[in-house]
């Protein structure tokens, strides 16, 4: 066809397009609503498959207060609900001094600056999770703190930097006035459940809660009843699977929780949701092509003597069943567009939320992979929706069409 012809072409169908808005805007609208929900849906569970995948590799098991399982997996591993209990100092060494376990990392919760949890444990933390310092170092004293990336950027501290800790895990509690911290160290971004913590000695924590003490006998005293919020687990055999757990299961005010079972049955809940979500965005895109398909057959009946000017002036058959099916690309490249800007920005929303609460970091990171797969789902449905309206365009009988004017 001539280049005049093909600028006709675009110019039949933005013209199509003007003259039933409605009907194109329907059609593109459903497309963008399903492909929107199918790229927060991948985006954000892929991000945070990933990170509590992360977070939780290495950690055999979690030992704590009685309690819910799941609550204990979310408070010491993930830091993102309120702590069982706590559990004596103790159990710290028993669990040590059991040739099954190979290290046995303690925290101790409790108090949080600007939203962030202040966690009392050990340098082997920070070597668990492949921490590197940006700046300064590890603490070597009570009351130094390190901090990740994440809490240098939000609350703008850095090393030499001195702040108070408040009570509880959330902004708002009240303030420890006489237990001021200095950081030593800021660490650099590590992508895990350490850039939004503040660390530091497990002394520093049970010196704020205890308060001042007046003798040696109260300050035994306190240091004989010490407690940990949890301790993290990392067996030295696979044996230790089937007798640790039960071991400490046995203990009076203890459980044991594994993180895989548990982050397993979390997504089998939430599978239900985001299953739930998916049939949703199919919906969508079935009545997508659905409206795609009564826009193009409408037009068809709408245009026929335009088509069939069109070949008078030297258009083939097939070249007037693409017009169609352009139309129909167009409009899909149109809502798979929309789709994708309203389904990051969704991802954006719920990121700046999480990052508001001190939760799980979620970035736009865009799936490709997914992504494309999502383009040609678009491509596809448009192509079902013209296949038959583009079949009858190009079948036009020109004589009968034309005595029809």
């Amino acid at each position: 066809m001539a280049e005049g012809n093909s600028r006709l072409l675009v110019h039949l169908v933005l013209a199509q397009w003007r003259r039933r808005p409605l009907q194109t805007l329907l059609g593109a609208t459903l497309l963008a609503l399903g492909v929107a929900t199918l790229v927060f849906i991948v985006s954000v569970q892929g991000q945070l498959s990933r990170q509590l995948e992360r977070d939780a590799r290495g950690v055999d098991l979690v030992v704590g207060a009685k309690g819910s399982p799941l609550q204990l997996i979310l408070s010491a591993v993930y830091q993102v609900d309120v702590p069982t209990g706590n559990v004596p100092l103790a159990t710290v060494a028993s669990l040590r001094g059991n040739r099954l376990v190979a290290q046995a990392i303690p925290l101790a919760l409790g108090d949080s600056v600007r939203g962030f949890r202040i966690v009392g444990t050990e340098p082997a933390l920070l070597e668990f999770h492949g921490a590197r310092f940006a700046a300064g170092g590890i603490w070597s004293a009570p009351m130094q703190a390190v901090i990740g990336a994440q809490v240098a950027r939000a609350t703008g501290l850095g090393v030499g930097s001195e702040f108070f800790g408040t009570h509880g895990l959330e902004e708002g509690g009240a303030e420890h006035a006489d237990a001021r911290y200095r950081v030593v160290g800021v660490l650099a971004p590590t992508g895990s459940v350490l850039d939004r913590l503040v660390l530091t000695d497990l002394t520093s924590v049970w010196r704020v809660h205890e308060g001042e003490v007046l003798d040696e006998e109260e300050r035994r005293v306190l240091e004989s009843e010490r407690q940990v919020t949890a301790i993290l687990v990392r067996y030295a055999s696979p044996l230790a699977a089937a007798i640790v757990p039960r071991q400490v299961n046995a203990e009076g005010g203890l459980q044991a929780a594994a993180p895989a079972a548990e982050v397993a049955r979390l997504f089998a809940v939430a599978g239900v949701g985001i299953d739930a979500l998916r049939v949703f965005a199919v919906v969508l895109i079935g009545a997508a092509l659905l409206a795609l398909f009564i826009t193009l057959y409408g037009a068809l009946e709408e245009r026929r003597y335009d088509l069939a000017i069109l070949r008078m002036l030297g258009a083939s058959p097939q070249q007037v069943g693409l017009l169609l099916l352009l139309e129909a690309w167009l409009l899909a490249a149109l809502g798979w567009l929309a789709g994708l800007a309203l389904g990051l920005a969704a991802v954006a929303g719920v990121g700046h939320w999480l990052a508001r609460e001190r939760s799980f970091a979620l970035g736009l990171a865009v799936p490709w992979a997914e992504l494309g797969g999502l383009a040609l789902v678009a491509l596809a449905v448009a192509t079902l929706a013209a296949l038959l309206p583009a079949w009858r365009a190009a079948r036009m009988d020109l004589a009968r069409t034309l005595a029809r004017q």
